[in-house]
């Protein structure tokens, strides 16, 4: 039955308008998305049934173009939309950091990171450079490595946060593969990190690590 059809309290769209967006489950939030189904299936049928292949949000927003075009009721057109609305996101929450104290907004930090990284099948290593307000100046991608490591080189480092003439840093990288839980590896890199940019005048002010479905602080672990 298609959704038109539907009690009105029932769809997803009149729900959203009526009670807000956190009212409604991850498939009717896709509904409206997706706005029509297929034959025989509605927009709900067939955002449950993405859902359910790509195992939740997270794997659909990580899917390729080629993954994604071969679900039925999902092309090229739609792929584009879901990628332009990825990049809204990031970049509203992106501005966010820009004006406003990073060390105020974890939450905003973590969001933002988690948009940017959870769906990386390989390890990625991100700095945060930020003014001396706290304030991000700019963020980049410096270290790309395999599914379970990546090498970072404290000079290279250090070379662009002067090159921004960053004042603070915040790292983070992904586990593709695991949770959000560090190793010594990760603990060990980031006092170096630490001891490194500390020569130059630069506060390392958190260091997070993403995982599936996770986002972890080092400062909020007392571990910076």
């Amino acid at each position: 039955m298609p959704i038109s059809d539907w009690p009105e309290a029932e769809r997803p769209r009149e729900k959203l308008l009526k009670n807000g967006p956190a009212y409604l489950s991850d498939a009717e939030l896709l509904a409206i998305f997706l706005r029509t189904g297929i034959a025989g299936k509605s927009a709900v049928d067939l955002a449950r049934e993405l859902l359910k292949h790509f195992k939740g949000l997270t794997g659909l927003f990580a899917a390729d173009q080629s993954a994604l075009c071969q679900m039925p009721g999902m092309g090229p057109a739609k792929f584009a939309q879901l990628q332009a609305v990825l990049e809204m996101a990031r970049r509203a929450l992106e501005e966010e950091l820009k004006s406003s104290d990073a060390m105020n907004s974890p939450k905003s930090v973590g969001a933002y990171l988690r948009l940017s990284l959870e769906g990386k099948e390989h390890e990625v290593f991100v700095s945060i450079f930020l003014d001396a307000r706290n304030r991000v100046i700019a963020t980049e991608e410096l270290f790309q490595g395999t599914l379970t490591q990546t090498s970072v080189y404290p000079r290279e480092v250090v070379k662009r946060a002067l090159h921004h003439n960053a004042a603070a840093v915040i790292f983070a990288h992904n586990h593709p593969s695991g949770a959000a839980e560090p190793s010594h590896a990760d603990e060990v890199l980031t006092q170096s990190l630490k001891q490194a940019l500390l020569l130059v005048g630069v506060r390392v002010l958190d260091h997070f690590i993403v995982g599936r479905g996770a986002t972890m602080s080092f400062a909020e672990r007392g571990l910076i």
